[in-house]
């Protein structure tokens, strides 16, 4: 069966011919690939910034966002049937014994690094005909919603974000100062930075959940963007129009930045935005660019006397992935079309190198794999 794989020791990128995997264990699924997404992540493996293949292999089967429909299942699974539509989970846990977040399936909060990631780091991803996966590391979707998840894992990213967030606030026993008779200490505007696919959706996500929200992007309005996030009941502001530091004087202090555009002078930038008590989620990875000078002491000082705390987020456990799942009907319900406008466009495997090498317009592309059953 074919397969889209890099090749780290001679740089390639190319397709190839691999045995279709069989069921080994009692809990094993085999999947017939529907669709994948191309992300930023792929392209940087493409690269050859990072990506591992599985230990004694010279070749990684890329893509960690799919769309799957079960073909067979072994004898020990209980809750899949052939014709289910799922979405593969990305992380493995490691094989530690001290690692309490592995042994206890949250491999999202692994404290070894020695974890295993589907299309990124010793573990074969989802860009080839046929998949075996366990079980446990599927996550079910309605068929209604199969023309749109493969945007789940995306998703992931922001619901794992809000999931802490929630915890993160109930420190503040009190509702909040700027929306008096709404809340018990969840203070709801936010700053989203970045207008890709983990900011929109981010952005759908925060809506959903009834903040006030902000998108910061670069592109002048009008834009398709602009007009996107202005129909979801969001504000869009361009960098053009205000700089980061300036978004609290217009739009009042924020109380939480999400920044998915993994531009770091930007971001620190927009620190200065930030209100107090308030919460800053990191979920981009900056390139390898030359340093960005910051005031470092003025940063430290805004964060200890404004009680403000900073986070990262990568990864998801199986909590987001289903309430990603969840929410992705809402979304649907509440803004029709929006998750099919963030599509730009469904795409042959044989359009991959444009796709992984290139910088194709739009939002979010999807090589369609197979068809469904």
């Amino acid at each position: 069966m074919r397969a889209i794989s890099v090749l780290p020791k001679s740089r390639e990128l190319r397709v190839q011919q691999i045995p279709e995997p069989r069921l080994e264990a009692p809990s094993d699924v085999r999947l017939r690939m529907i669709e994948v997404g191309v992300c930023g992540t792929d392209r940087e493996i493409c690269a050859f910034e990072y990506g591992t293949p599985p230990a004694g292999c010279d070749h990684l089967v890329l893509g960690h966002e799919s769309l799957a429909q079960v073909e067979s299942v072994g004898p020990g699974v209980t809750e899949l049937r052939p014709g289910d539509w799922v979405v593969p989970m990305v992380r493995r846990p490691c094989p530690h014994a001290h690692c309490v977040a592995c042994r206890r399936g949250r491999q999202d909060f692994c404290f070894t690094g020695d974890f295993r990631e589907r299309g990124i780091q010793g573990a074969h991803g989802f860009m080839t005909e046929l998949v075996v996966e366990d079980e446990r590391y599927l996550v079910p979707v309605p068929a209604g919603l199969a023309d749109v998840a493969v945007l789940v894992e995306p998703l992931t990213i922001a619901e794992k974000a809000l999931l802490q967030l929630w915890h993160v606030q109930e420190r503040l026993p009190w509702e909040c100062p700027h929306r008096p008779g709404k809340d018990h200490g969840h203070c709801r505007r936010a700053l989203v930075l970045g207008a890709g696919p983990v900011g929109l959706l981010g952005a759908l996500a925060l809506r959903a959940a009834d903040f006030e929200t902000i998108v910061y992007a670069r592109e002048e309005r009008p834009s398709p963007k602009a007009d996107w996030v202005e129909a979801i009941g969001a504000i869009y502001v361009s960098a053009r129009e205000q700089s980061p530091s300036e978004l609290a004087a217009r739009h009042g202090a924020i109380d939480v930045v999400y920044e998915a555009a993994g531009a770091s002078q930007v971001a620190f930038e927009a620190m200065q935005s930030l209100g107090a008590n308030a919460v800053f989620v990191f979920t981009g990875v900056p390139g390898r660019k030359s340093p960005v000078p910051i005031d470092t002491d003025g940063l430290m000082r805004q964060l200890v006397l404004r009680n403000q705390i900073v986070f990262g987020t990568v990864n998801a456990g199986r909590d987001a992935f289903e309430a990603a799942v969840r929410d992705l009907g809402r979304f649907e319900a509440r803004w029709p079309g929006a998750l099919r406008a963030l599509i730009s466009g469904r795409h042959p495997l044989e359009a991959h190198r444009e796709l992984l090498l290139g910088r194709p317009a739009g939002i979010k592309h999807v090589l369609a794999i197979g068809a469904p059953g």
